[in-house]
Protein backbone atom coordinates (compact mmCIF):
# COMPACT_ATOMS: atom_id res chain seq x y z
CA UNK A 1 0.00 0.00 0.00
CA UNK A 2 1.25 3.70 -1.16
CA UNK A 3 1.37 6.47 0.52
CA UNK A 4 0.41 5.85 4.04
CA UNK A 5 -1.65 8.92 6.07
CA UNK A 6 -0.18 7.16 9.21
CA UNK A 7 2.61 5.98 10.62
CA UNK A 8 2.41 3.93 13.74
CA UNK A 9 5.99 3.58 15.48
CA UNK A 10 7.13 1.31 18.26
CA UNK A 11 6.30 -2.15 19.37
CA UNK A 12 4.93 -4.84 17.88
CA UNK A 13 5.28 -8.52 19.87
CA UNK A 14 2.90 -11.10 21.18
CA UNK A 15 0.76 -11.03 24.39
CA UNK A 16 1.00 -14.12 25.91
CA UNK A 17 -2.73 -14.56 27.74
CA UNK A 18 -3.23 -16.91 30.39
CA UNK A 19 -6.08 -19.04 29.92
CA UNK A 20 -7.04 -19.08 33.73
CA UNK A 21 -8.21 -16.11 35.41
CA UNK A 22 -7.07 -15.50 38.82
CA UNK A 23 -3.56 -17.17 38.78
CA UNK A 24 0.11 -15.87 39.52
CA UNK A 25 2.34 -16.85 36.49
CA UNK A 26 3.78 -20.25 38.49
CA UNK A 27 -0.25 -21.46 38.96
CA UNK A 28 -1.56 -20.58 35.00
CA UNK A 29 -1.60 -24.26 33.38
CA UNK A 30 -1.93 -22.99 29.51
CA UNK A 31 -1.17 -19.68 27.77
CA UNK A 32 -2.61 -18.62 24.09
CA UNK A 33 -0.44 -15.82 22.07
CA UNK A 34 -2.18 -13.06 20.84
CA UNK A 35 -0.37 -10.42 18.10
CA UNK A 36 -0.49 -7.19 20.02
CA UNK A 37 1.66 -4.08 20.58
CA UNK A 38 0.15 -0.35 21.05
CA UNK A 39 1.66 0.91 18.26
CA UNK A 40 0.89 -1.91 15.45
CA UNK A 41 -2.71 -2.47 16.88
CA UNK A 42 -3.65 1.18 16.12
CA UNK A 43 -1.93 0.81 12.31
CA UNK A 44 -4.17 -2.71 11.63
CA UNK A 45 -7.31 -0.89 13.53
CA UNK A 46 -6.63 2.15 10.96
CA UNK A 47 -6.47 0.15 8.14
CA UNK A 48 -9.80 -1.44 8.93
CA UNK A 49 -11.65 1.23 9.56
CA UNK A 50 -10.57 2.84 6.07
CA UNK A 51 -7.08 4.62 7.12
CA UNK A 52 -4.09 3.57 5.10
CA UNK A 53 -1.37 3.55 7.65
CA UNK A 54 2.30 1.97 8.12
CA UNK A 55 4.08 0.58 10.94
CA UNK A 56 7.71 1.38 11.73
CA UNK A 57 9.48 -1.14 14.81
CA UNK A 58 11.95 -3.78 15.09
CA UNK A 59 10.88 -7.91 15.16
CA UNK A 60 13.41 -10.28 15.32
CA UNK A 61 14.44 -12.83 12.51
CA UNK A 62 12.66 -15.54 13.92
CA UNK A 63 9.08 -17.11 13.21
CA UNK A 64 7.62 -15.22 15.31
CA UNK A 65 8.47 -12.08 14.13
CA UNK A 66 7.93 -13.42 10.40
CA UNK A 67 4.39 -14.90 11.73
CA UNK A 68 3.82 -10.65 13.03
CA UNK A 69 5.01 -9.33 9.60
CA UNK A 70 2.75 -11.46 7.23
CA UNK A 71 -0.13 -10.41 9.79
CA UNK A 72 0.86 -6.65 9.49
CA UNK A 73 0.53 -7.65 5.42
CA UNK A 74 -2.49 -9.58 5.71
CA UNK A 75 -4.57 -6.68 7.19
CA UNK A 76 -2.97 -4.46 4.39
CA UNK A 77 -0.53 -2.38 6.90
CA UNK A 78 2.56 -0.70 4.84
CA UNK A 79 5.77 -2.38 6.14
CA UNK A 80 8.60 -0.77 4.31
CA UNK A 81 9.45 0.59 7.94
CA UNK A 82 9.99 -2.83 9.49
CA UNK A 83 13.28 -3.46 10.39
CA UNK A 84 14.36 -7.12 10.88
CA UNK A 85 16.94 -8.27 13.49
CA UNK A 86 18.95 -11.26 13.36
CA UNK A 87 20.71 -11.07 16.88
CA UNK A 88 17.43 -10.35 18.97
CA UNK A 89 14.43 -11.89 19.41
CA UNK A 90 10.59 -10.82 18.97
CA UNK A 91 9.06 -9.80 22.25
CA UNK A 92 6.64 -11.76 24.06
CA UNK A 93 4.84 -10.22 26.87
CA UNK A 94 3.13 -12.64 29.77
CA UNK A 95 0.05 -11.58 30.41
CA UNK A 96 -1.51 -12.93 33.69
CA UNK A 97 -5.32 -11.90 34.51
CA UNK A 98 -7.60 -11.13 37.67
CA UNK A 99 -11.13 -13.27 38.42
CA UNK A 100 -12.85 -10.03 36.55
CA UNK A 101 -10.35 -9.95 33.50
CA UNK A 102 -8.07 -6.79 34.11
CA UNK A 103 -4.93 -7.84 32.48
CA UNK A 104 -1.09 -7.72 34.45
CA UNK A 105 1.64 -7.53 32.71
CA UNK A 106 4.04 -10.01 34.66
CA UNK A 107 7.57 -10.28 32.79
CA UNK A 108 9.22 -11.62 29.63
CA UNK A 109 9.87 -15.27 30.72
CA UNK A 110 13.18 -15.73 29.79
CA UNK A 111 14.85 -13.00 28.63
CA UNK A 112 15.77 -9.68 30.31
CA UNK A 113 13.50 -6.38 29.34
CA UNK A 114 16.38 -5.15 26.88
CA UNK A 115 17.04 -8.02 25.01
CA UNK A 116 14.57 -7.93 22.29
CA UNK A 117 14.61 -6.78 18.85
CA UNK A 118 12.16 -3.80 19.43
CA UNK A 119 14.79 -2.50 21.82
CA UNK A 120 17.04 -1.67 18.77
CA UNK A 121 15.27 0.13 16.02
CA UNK A 122 18.03 2.00 13.88
CA UNK A 123 17.46 5.87 13.82
CA UNK A 124 19.40 5.93 10.92
CA UNK A 125 17.40 3.68 8.84
CA UNK A 126 13.67 4.96 9.32
CA UNK A 127 12.58 5.70 5.77
CA UNK A 128 12.03 8.76 5.42
CA UNK A 129 9.65 8.17 2.11
CA UNK A 130 7.08 7.93 4.51
CA UNK A 131 6.92 10.98 6.09
CA UNK A 132 6.72 12.88 3.00
CA UNK A 133 2.98 12.30 2.26
CA UNK A 134 1.99 10.87 6.07
CA UNK A 135 -0.43 13.42 7.94
CA UNK A 136 -0.17 11.85 11.55
CA UNK A 137 2.59 9.57 13.16
CA UNK A 138 1.38 7.77 16.82
CA UNK A 139 3.68 7.14 18.86
CA UNK A 140 3.92 5.74 22.39
CA UNK A 141 5.73 5.81 25.13
CA UNK A 142 8.14 2.13 25.38
CA UNK A 143 10.86 3.12 23.26
CA UNK A 144 11.98 5.25 25.51
CA UNK A 145 12.85 2.96 27.84
CA UNK A 146 15.68 2.03 25.78
CA UNK A 147 18.97 4.34 24.17
CA UNK A 148 18.59 2.87 20.36
CA UNK A 149 14.67 2.63 20.22
CA UNK A 150 14.63 6.58 21.49
CA UNK A 151 16.95 7.98 19.25
CA UNK A 152 14.72 6.55 16.39
CA UNK A 153 12.06 8.36 18.34
CA UNK A 154 13.69 11.57 18.32
CA UNK A 155 14.87 11.08 14.25
CA UNK A 156 10.94 10.13 13.46
CA UNK A 157 10.20 13.28 15.65
CA UNK A 158 12.71 15.42 14.02
CA UNK A 159 11.20 14.10 10.17
CA UNK A 160 7.48 14.53 11.39
CA UNK A 161 8.25 18.21 12.16
CA UNK A 162 10.43 18.52 8.50
CA UNK A 163 7.22 17.38 6.96
CA UNK A 164 4.14 18.77 9.01
CA UNK A 165 2.98 15.59 10.44
CA UNK A 166 0.70 15.76 13.28
CA UNK A 167 1.94 14.02 16.51
CA UNK A 168 -0.27 12.12 18.59
CA UNK A 169 1.30 10.48 21.64
CA UNK A 170 -0.58 7.43 23.69
CA UNK A 171 1.67 7.31 26.86
CA UNK A 172 0.78 3.82 27.27
CA UNK A 173 2.45 3.31 30.65
CA UNK A 174 4.24 -0.30 31.19
CA UNK A 175 6.39 -0.31 34.37
CA UNK A 176 7.75 -3.60 33.52
CA UNK A 177 9.52 -2.55 30.38
CA UNK A 178 11.33 -0.42 31.72
CA UNK A 179 15.13 -1.46 33.32
CA UNK A 180 14.60 1.98 35.59
CA UNK A 181 10.73 2.70 35.93
CA UNK A 182 11.64 5.66 38.40
CA UNK A 183 13.44 7.33 35.06
CA UNK A 184 9.95 6.95 33.34
CA UNK A 185 8.15 9.64 34.09
CA UNK A 186 10.66 13.00 33.40
CA UNK A 187 11.53 10.94 30.32
CA UNK A 188 7.65 11.09 29.02
CA UNK A 189 7.20 14.40 30.27
CA UNK A 190 9.61 15.74 27.98
CA UNK A 191 8.19 13.77 24.81
CA UNK A 192 4.93 15.30 25.62
CA UNK A 193 6.79 18.93 25.04
CA UNK A 194 6.89 17.60 21.23
CA UNK A 195 3.59 16.47 20.16
CA UNK A 196 0.43 17.86 19.11
CA UNK A 197 -1.97 15.03 20.97
CA UNK A 198 -2.07 13.40 24.21
CA UNK A 199 -4.02 10.38 24.90
CA UNK A 200 -3.35 9.11 28.73
CA UNK A 201 -5.10 6.49 30.87
CA UNK A 202 -6.63 8.43 34.24
CA UNK A 203 -4.18 6.74 36.16
CA UNK A 204 -0.99 7.61 33.81
CA UNK A 205 -2.67 11.43 33.90
CA UNK A 206 -2.24 11.52 37.79
CA UNK A 207 1.23 10.02 37.47
CA UNK A 208 2.04 12.46 35.13
CA UNK A 209 0.54 15.47 36.11
CA UNK A 210 -1.40 14.81 39.81
CA UNK A 211 -4.66 14.90 37.93
CA UNK A 212 -6.99 13.59 35.40
CA UNK A 213 -8.77 16.51 34.00
CA UNK A 214 -8.57 17.23 30.66
CA UNK A 215 -8.57 20.84 30.80
CA UNK A 216 -6.08 21.73 33.44
CA UNK A 217 -3.47 19.09 31.63
CA UNK A 218 -3.99 21.20 28.44
CA UNK A 219 -3.70 24.25 29.87
CA UNK A 220 -0.60 23.56 31.56
CA UNK A 221 1.23 22.19 28.82
CA UNK A 222 -0.05 25.17 26.27
CA UNK A 223 1.46 23.14 23.52
CA UNK A 224 -0.80 20.79 22.86
CA UNK A 225 -3.71 21.35 20.50
CA UNK A 226 -5.66 18.46 22.08
CA UNK A 227 -5.53 16.29 25.15
CA UNK A 228 -7.81 12.74 25.70
CA UNK A 229 -7.96 11.49 28.96
CA UNK A 230 -9.54 7.70 28.99
CA UNK A 231 -10.82 5.58 31.97
CA UNK A 232 -12.20 2.38 30.76
CA UNK A 233 -15.39 1.75 31.57
CA UNK A 234 -16.31 5.39 33.18
CA UNK A 235 -15.59 6.93 29.50
CA UNK A 236 -13.66 9.83 28.66
CA UNK A 237 -12.60 12.97 29.25
CA UNK A 238 -11.01 15.39 26.58
CA UNK A 239 -10.07 18.98 25.99
CA UNK A 240 -9.73 19.33 21.99
CA UNK A 241 -9.41 23.11 20.44
CA UNK A 242 -10.58 25.08 23.56
CA UNK A 243 -14.41 22.12 23.96
CA UNK A 244 -13.99 20.67 27.20
CA UNK A 245 -16.09 17.46 28.04
CA UNK A 246 -16.69 13.70 29.17
CA UNK A 247 -18.47 11.22 26.88
CA UNK A 248 -19.92 8.13 29.08
CA UNK A 249 -18.59 4.92 27.75
CA UNK A 250 -21.07 2.70 25.91
CA UNK A 251 -22.35 -0.49 27.66
CA UNK A 252 -21.41 -3.47 26.21
CA UNK A 253 -20.81 -6.93 27.34
CA UNK A 254 -17.06 -6.87 27.60
CA UNK A 255 -15.03 -10.36 27.04
CA UNK A 256 -11.17 -8.72 26.81
CA UNK A 257 -10.31 -5.01 26.78
CA UNK A 258 -6.89 -5.98 25.14
CA UNK A 259 -6.36 -3.25 22.59
CA UNK A 260 -9.73 -1.47 23.38
CA UNK A 261 -7.08 1.85 24.03
CA UNK A 262 -5.63 1.68 20.75
CA UNK A 263 -8.75 1.37 18.64
CA UNK A 264 -10.00 4.55 20.59
CA UNK A 265 -6.79 5.73 19.36
CA UNK A 266 -7.26 4.52 16.26
CA UNK A 267 -10.74 6.06 15.70
CA UNK A 268 -9.90 9.75 16.94
CA UNK A 269 -7.08 9.72 14.34
CA UNK A 270 -9.69 8.17 11.25
CA UNK A 271 -12.26 10.77 12.47
CA UNK A 272 -9.70 13.56 12.78
CA UNK A 273 -8.20 13.12 9.24
CA UNK A 274 -12.04 12.73 7.73
CA UNK A 275 -13.23 16.11 9.40
CA UNK A 276 -9.71 18.27 9.26
CA UNK A 277 -7.95 19.43 12.43
CA UNK A 278 -8.95 22.98 11.78
CA UNK A 279 -12.61 22.03 12.65
CA UNK A 280 -11.71 21.55 16.44
CA UNK A 281 -13.28 24.25 17.10
CA UNK A 282 -16.89 23.05 16.58
CA UNK A 283 -17.99 21.09 20.21
CA UNK A 284 -20.58 19.10 17.68
CA UNK A 285 -17.68 18.04 15.39
CA UNK A 286 -15.39 16.78 18.49
CA UNK A 287 -18.70 15.09 20.69
CA UNK A 288 -18.77 13.20 16.93
CA UNK A 289 -15.44 12.75 16.63
CA UNK A 290 -14.88 10.89 20.36
CA UNK A 291 -18.31 9.07 20.30
CA UNK A 292 -16.87 7.23 17.24
CA UNK A 293 -13.58 6.87 19.08
CA UNK A 294 -15.70 5.39 22.11
CA UNK A 295 -17.99 3.40 19.56
CA UNK A 296 -14.32 1.76 18.09
CA UNK A 297 -13.03 1.28 21.65
CA UNK A 298 -15.96 -0.59 22.67
CA UNK A 299 -16.49 -2.81 19.67
CA UNK A 300 -12.73 -4.04 20.17
CA UNK A 301 -13.90 -5.51 23.66
CA UNK A 302 -16.54 -8.00 22.64
CA UNK A 303 -14.10 -10.19 21.21
CA UNK A 304 -10.11 -11.90 22.45
CA UNK A 305 -7.04 -10.21 21.20
CA UNK A 306 -6.87 -6.47 20.24
CA UNK A 307 -6.02 -7.53 16.35
CA UNK A 308 -8.70 -9.94 15.61
CA UNK A 309 -11.58 -8.00 17.60
CA UNK A 310 -10.77 -4.59 15.47
CA UNK A 311 -14.14 -3.13 13.76
CA UNK A 312 -14.49 -2.08 10.45
CA UNK A 313 -15.72 1.37 9.54
CA UNK A 314 -19.43 0.10 8.98
CA UNK A 315 -19.65 -1.70 12.23
CA UNK A 316 -18.71 1.68 13.71
CA UNK A 317 -21.01 3.29 11.78
CA UNK A 318 -23.95 0.68 12.45
CA UNK A 319 -23.33 0.32 16.35
CA UNK A 320 -23.65 4.56 16.76
CA UNK A 321 -26.94 4.36 14.78
CA UNK A 322 -28.19 2.13 17.75
CA UNK A 323 -26.58 3.63 20.41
Amino acid sequence: MSNPRVLCLGEILYDVLADQLGRSVENVDSWTSYPGGAPANVACALVKLGTPSAFIGAVGEDESGKSLVKLLEEVGVDTDGVQLNSEAPTRQVLVTRKENGERLFSGFKDYDTAEFADTRLKAAELPEKLFVNAEFLVIGTLELAYPETGAAVDRALELASQHNVKILLDVNWRDVFWKNPDAAPEKIRELIKKVDFLKLAKEEAELLFNTYDAGAITYRLNSVEGVLVTDGDKGCAYCLGENEDKFPAFSVPVVDTTGAGDSFVAGFVHQLLQTGVQNLKDAEIVKKIIAYASAAGALTTLKPGAIASQPTAEEVENFLKEH
